[in-house]
This record gives structure tokens, C-alpha cells and sequence, in this order.
């Protein structure tokens, strides 16, 4: 009985207003996500450290630090309300005439390999739903998205998640070099002296695994040396013809180059594969329309 009179003294919007807190450490930007006025938070944050016997974040830097207790209860405080989200979504879920809009972060390797496939099945099965695409300045920041709700998911290389997060494996890639063909040795092969001596084109595309080739060539001892740093994939291609530049990237962006100019070799030293992944956060797992989304990416991956 004692638990019962518990249990009728919380409000499921507290619940939902301490997930915002312990996500977002600070009042202002929790009230924003929920559209609530500061006060209303703050109200609520002194009603929950009442019921629960814990101040659960308190003062730290330029914003709040959980306590203890809070840290405690972020996991479980997800997953209680993703399955109360999922026992009061509609249910029949029908592709066809969902009317929805979902926002994606991926960088721009990772839209070239999931977005082709994807919008033929949205345009076929789900004319109604919606993308909105954002290209994430790093890794982080596009956690940092889904995190804070700004983005449904996040397609990229993550090799570390929050525990509020959750992913699903859509390839295994591994790295290839792209240079001019007449600038390649006659037998063919790129070894490690000439891949050092030659300049290089940086792709410096964050969520698809780049930091990866300078650790390998960090545990050489080695450096190369990088004559042009770019933001984004597509024109890449397009100046390494004609020139002694050397481009090594996630080979998967390389399948669609139509140059007989060019040449697609293996790098001339180890460089470890990397899993790119799907991420969204625990509290949407009840989001039939979202799960229904999430399985086509996975299937889009994978015609590539």
C-alpha cells in the first residue's frame, strides 16, 4: 500500500521533465526542449528532489552535474519511458499513409551510401514521410544531436556511445586508395615509400573514420603529407586525374567512379576496418514509424 501512495504521488510529465534535466544538465536548454517556461522546470526539478530524497544535480561549471542518485537513474529512467511510449503508440502502424518528418545526421560519404536506396523505398512504400538530412561538424556533435533530440538518428563511425544510446551495425568498411593511373608505378603496386613521398588529399569528414589513417600511420612512425584538406567527398574524385595526388579513403565511396583515368588500389599499410552504425536514443525505441525507418536504412546499406 505504502508503494502504491508512492506511485500516485508522481506525475509521468516529472519523468519526462528529469530525462530532459539529466540529458541536458541545465534548466534553460531542458525547458526549451520541452517547450515549458524556466519556472515550470525549476518547480518541477524541486518537486522531484522532494519525492526522490536527492538534490540529483547540482551546481557545476556553467551548468548542473548529477549527482550520484541521477546518474543511477539515467538508464533506467530511459527505458521506462521508451516502453511507456511504446504501450500508448498508436497502433497499425501503415507506412503508406504515415504523414511524418524525420531528421538524420550523416556525414556526406555516409548520405552517398544510405541516402540513393532509401528515398527509392520512402518514394515507393511511404510517400508521406519526410527527410530533413543535417551533416554533423564531428562525430560528437552529431551524438550530441541525438542526444538532445535534435536529430532522430545518426548514421556514421562511433566507435564509443553514450549509454543512452543504442546502434545497429550497417557495414564493415575498410579503406582503398584512388590515384591517376599513369602517375602508378608499372607493376602496379603502391608501396609504403612511394605513398609517403607523394602528397595527399584529406577528406576531413568526421563520421566516416579519417582519424583512423593518421593513427595507423602514427604507429609507423610515419607522416604524410597532406597538400589539400577538404570538408566533404564530392569533388574529391575529380582532382586526383592528371595529378601525383593520392586519395585514401572508406571504399565504399569508391564504387561508383566511372574514370579510366584512375586506379583503385589497397593501401600499402594496415589501416584497421571501422563499423559504420545507425544510433538513435533509447527513449524513441517505442516509435513504431521510427523503427519502421531505421529497418530501411539498414536494408539501403546493404544494395551498396
Amino acid at each position: 500500500m505504502h508503494q502504491m501512495n508512492d506511485l500516485r504521488r508522481i506525475d509521468l510529465n516529472l519523468l519526462v521533465i528529469l530525462d530532459a534535466l539529466l540529458s541536458e544538465q541545465h534548466v534553460t536548454r531542458a525547458a526549451e526542449r520541452l517547450h515549458l517556461s524556466q519556472p515550470a522546470v525549476s518547480h518541477a526539478l524541486a518537486r522531484l528532489r522532494d519525492l526522490l530524497g536527492d538534490p540529483l544535480l547540482v551546481r557545476g561549471g556553467a551548468g548542473l552535474v548529477p549527482t550520484p542518485r541521477a546518474l543511477e537513474l539515467m538508464a533506467p529512467l530511459a527505458e521506462a519511458l521508451a516502453q511507456v511510449q511504446a504501450l500508448l503508440a498508436p497502433r497499425g502502424f501503415d507506412a503508406a499513409t504515415t504523414q511524418r518528418r524525420f531528421r538524420l545526421a550523416m556525414s556526406d560519404y555516409g548520405a552517398a551510401i544510405v541516402l540513393p536506396g532509401l528515398i527509392r523505398t520512402l518514394r515507393h512504400e511511404a510517400p508521406g514521410i519526410d527527410l530533413q538530412i543535417s551533416h554533423g561538424s564531428s562525430r560528437e556533435g552529431m551524438l550530441d544531436a541525438v542526444l538532445n533530440g535534435d536529430v532522430d538518428v545518426a548514421v556514421g563511425v562511433f566507435p564509443e556511445l553514450p549509454h543512452e544510446l543504442r546502434s545497429t551495425p550497417l557495414f564493415e568498411e575498410h579503406y582503398a586508395c584512388l590515384l591517376d593511373r599513369d602517375s602508378l608505378s608499372l607493376d602496379g603496386v603502391l608501396d609504403l615509400r612511394s605513398y609517403l613521398s607523394r602528397p595527399h588529399v584529406l577528406l576531413e569528414m568526421r563520421g566516416s573514420g579519417t582519424p583512423e589513417i593518421e593513427r595507423a600511420l602514427t604507429a609507423l612512425r610515419e607522416r604524410r603529407r597532406v597538400a589539400l584538406s577538404l570538408p566533404h567527398w564530392s569533388v574529391a574524385p575529380q582532382l586526383i586525374s592528371g595529378t601525383d595526388l593520392i586519395l585514401t579513403v572508406a571504399s565504399r565511396g569508391l564504387h561508383d567512379i566511372d574514370d579510366h583515368s584512375l586506379i583503385i588500389v589497397p593501401p600499402p599499410f594496415q589501416i584497421p576496418s571501422f563499423s559504420f552504425v545507425l544510433v538513435w536514443h533509447t527513449r524513441r525505441s517505442g516509435d513504431q514509424a521510427l523503427n519502421w525507418l531505421n529497418e530501411r536504412i539498414v536494408s539501403a546499406s546493404n544494395q551498396r
